[in-house]
């Protein structure tokens, strides 16, 4: 292990310390189904134990609980570790990094990285998971991503990419670089439909402010994007006036083994 701390990108420390309330508030939950993938793919389940990496405020956790497996959660910004202890206080939590992950080699059964990857998609980061992983144990990656073949969403992903800057995304793919790596298996994939219900203001407002590089941005700024997405609310049919909408996704979930 190293001390990691150069693993966190600054929209990731900035935005996400500063905006964890928006995070825990506006990010979707998971489809119910990823609990038997969780039991299916990665083998969680009583008796076994599974990392949280980059846990955030907890969203994912809250499903690995479910599987009945050993839950530690291992996040580097004070802030959103902080939502886990309030929301989940029998889990074990952890201030580290994909490069610092404080626990022994081949001590746990899984580790799981939900919106969070593409943050540390390195193979440094890599060879520290197959550390912490017993042989034969399970790296799993999930996403939601939003539908884009809807035309709003499409306006609404306009407003925020000129922003990005070079942050790290899921979107961009850079993350899949990694892969084929040294001592796993192939990367394997499937993907379930998912929705965002709520207002529009917890699904779109709240949402596009606890992305990283938005909730960074000076107050000034993010008072002009939430014009422009309240100014989409009100032109778009399915959800102007509407007190409760329904935004698609598809939750990707990828998988592969610890070899060796």
């Amino acid at each position: 292990m190293d001390d990691g701390r150069n693993d966190i990108h600054q929209s990731a420390a900035q935005g996400f310390s500063a905006k964890a309330d928006i995070y825990a508030r506006g990010r979707p939950d998971y489809p119910d189904v990823i609990v038997d993938w969780l039991r299916d793919r990665l083998g969680l389940d009583d008796g076994r134990s599974v990392i949280d990496l980059g846990a955030g405020t907890g969203k994912f956790t809250a499903y690995l609980l479910k599987t009945g497996a050993q839950v530690i959660a291992v996040e580097p910004v004070r802030e959103m570790r902080a939502k886990i202890v309030q929301a989940q206080p029998n889990v074990v939590t952890y201030d580290g990094t994909a490069t610092s992950i404080p626990l022994p080699d081949d001590s746990v059964d899984a580790v799981t990285c939900a919106q969070a990857f593409h943050w540390f998609a390195t193979r440094e980061a890599l060879a520290e998971i197959r550390r912490v992983l017993k042989p034969g144990g399970k790296l799993g990656l999930v996403w939601n991503v939003r539908d884009e073949s809807v035309d709003w969403i499409k306006a609404l992903t306009a407003i925020i990419t000129p922003y990005e800057g070079d942050t790290p995304r899921y979107a961009n793919g850079a993350w899949r670089r990694v892969f084929p790596a040294d001592g796993f298996s192939p990367l394997q994939e499937e993907h379930f439909p998912h929705r965002h219900v709520g207002s529009p203001d917890e699904t779109i407002i709240d949402r596009v402010c606890s992305t990283s590089f938005i909730a960074a941005l000076p107050a000034d700024e993010m008072a002009k994007i939430v014009t422009q997405l309240r100014a989409l609310i009100a032109a778009t049919p399915e959800l102007a006036g509407k007190n409760t909408i329904s935004v698609p996704y598809s939750t990707a979930a990828y998988w592969t083994e610890k070899e060796g």
